[in-house]
Order: structure tokens, then C-alpha cells, then sequence
């Protein structure tokens, strides 16, 4: 029960991460999406936006740029 009451909060925005040193954003996720890999990182809904123009992969299973408003 402690564990729940300390659990942060989940992010609305997720970046997932590539593997080694220096790793790099491979695919923007909605918080709540299930697909989430054990290599991520909280962002804020402006770096996801900046992110997905960039060229990040958008995931297809949360469709992070549908919920933002991407084209």
C-alpha cells in the first residue's frame, strides 16, 4: 500500500530511448501507453511536439502525434 501512495505520477509523455552510451530518442509515447520500453524518459508536451517534428517515430499503438495534433 506504502508503495502505491509513493509511486510518482504517470507522465503524459513519454521519449524511449536506444541502447549504449549516448543513447538516442527513438519513438515518442503517450504516458499511458503499454508498448513503453524499459528505456525511457518523462517529457513535456512541448519536447514531444519539438521530438515528433524532429523526426522521432511516433508510436503506432498510443498515436502520440494524433493526441497532439501532428499531421
Amino acid at each position: 500500500q506504502r508503495g502505491e501512495e509513493r509511486r510518482p505520477p504517470q507522465p503524459d509523455w513519454v521519449v524511449e530511448l536506444s541502447v549504449g552510451l549516448g543513447a538516442r530518442p527513438i519513438e515518442v509515447h503517450a504516458g499511458h501507453c503499454y508498448a513503453i520500453g524499459k528505456r525511457h524518459r518523462a517529457i513535456s508536451r512541448e519536447q514531444a511536439l519539438t521530438a515528433l517534428a524532429e523526426g522521432i517515430r511516433a508510436c503506432a499503438h498510443c498515436r502520440p502525434d494524433t493526441e497532439l495534433g501532428v499531421l
